[in-house]
């Protein structure tokens, strides 16, 4: 489990929440759980403020968790997104935190939150944290678990599931290609570079987007990191939906299999990615799994790993250009690497649209 430094709620100052009005809260609005709590902060969760609270008098666990502090830009952070995946999800067989209330009203603690049950597992962010929590023997499990996982997400109906209005289902993949290329020709400016490859990827990308079928709900980041690994070894809860949607399945399945790094990679995005580390599967395991669970085409799959590549030299060169600009502070080597992970990108979506071509 991941955990923090134990503080409790009625001696400490716990960051974005009103202690006694949740605790008041929590107390009228869940039965199974009594405050005075000790409040933990949870680490990961991006920069949502996640703590875990515990009964001081003993009983159950939970987890509270709101958007973090100051003024946001719109539809990030969105705990009524989450609440609503894991309300629908709970009955299924995605595996979520039990959801337990979710507080409408920014008056109690000057945002909405929602509190969940405490999943036992923990996340999984390198190869530092799968030597703690996974022993090599129970790695191949994992793997299986994990893409286990993602493909009974897409193989639920969201009409039936009550997500049918989670989100526009036509479209995905092109609404998202124009979102983030003019990202990418908004960031150029401050980031003094501008890459013709980029164009020429958003120009083939458009021409060649493969017909969606049916929407289902997508995560839009799973992976290692967002899900919680219990002792068995397999995935106890996806966690992290503040962007979930209805969209292609295949552009969310591209981007979980790009950020399963192999050692023979050419191009490595980070050294201590956690399927680097000895025992788990490689790409090709991951796509034969994925496709004789879902039954899904995947002929199609270089469009979507190109897809996601050209989505995320986007969002590099955007951060890039933030650094550039003064608005977070970096080293020139911190910088130069920023730069090399937005060409290393184009790179290979190019290889990947490359490979698409020789099915052809």
């Amino acid at each position: 489990m991941v955990t923090g430094d134990e503080v409790p709620g009625e001696d400490a100052q716990i960051i974005g929440y009103d202690v006694a009005k949740v605790e008041a809260w929590v107390d009228e609005h869940v039965d199974s759980l009594e405050p005075p709590f000790v409040w933990t902060k949870l680490e990961g969760g991006h920069s949502n403020l996640t703590y875990r609270i515990d009964s001081a008098n003993g009983g159950r666990s939970a987890v509270i968790r709101r958007p973090p502090m100051g003024e946001l830009l719109p539809k990030a952070h969105d705990m009524g997104r989450e609440w609503s995946c894991i309300s629908a999800l709970w009955p299924t067989p995605v595996p979520v935190a039990e959801p337990l209330a979710f507080c409408e009203t920014p008056d109690v603690t000057g945002a909405h939150f929602y509190v969940m049950g405490l999943v036992e597992g923990n996340a999984v962010y390198n190869a530092e944290d799968v030597e703690a929590y996974i022993a090599e023997p129970d790695r191949q499990t994992m793997a299986e678990s994990w893409i286990d996982t993602l493909a009974a997400l897409h193989s639920l109906d969201p009409d039936e599931i009550g997500l049918s209005d989670l989100g526009r289902k036509e479209d995905y993949v092109l609404r998202q290609i124009k979102t983030w290329y003019r990202s990418w020709n908004a960031s150029i400016e401050h980031a003094e570079i501008d890459n013709p490859k980029i164009h020429e990827l958003h120009d083939l990308l458009v021409a060649t987007v493969p017909e969606q079928g049916p929407a289902v709900l997508v995560h839009g980041d799973y992976g290692t990191h967002n899900v919680m690994v219990g002792s068995d070894a397999k995935v106890a809860a996806v966690v992290d939906w503040e962007i979930a949607t209805l969209g292609d399945p295949l552009a969310d399945f591209g981007y979980s299999l790009n950020a399963w790094l192999q050692a023979d990679d050419d191009l490595l995005d980070t050294a201590d990615a956690p399927t680097l580390a000895p025992g788990f599967p490689d790409r090709a395991f991951i796509i034969n799994r994925y496709a004789e669970k879902t039954g899904r085409d995947l002929g199609d799959l270089p469009y979507y790993q190109a897809f996601n590549r050209f989505k995320t030299a986007c969002i590099l060169h955007g951060v890039y250009a933030r650094y550039k600009n003064g608005q977070k502070a970096i080293d020139a080597e911190e910088l130069a690497m920023f730069r090399d992970r937005v060409d290393n990108s184009i790179h290979r979506a190019e290889a990947a649209l490359a490979e698409l071509k020789s099915y052809q």
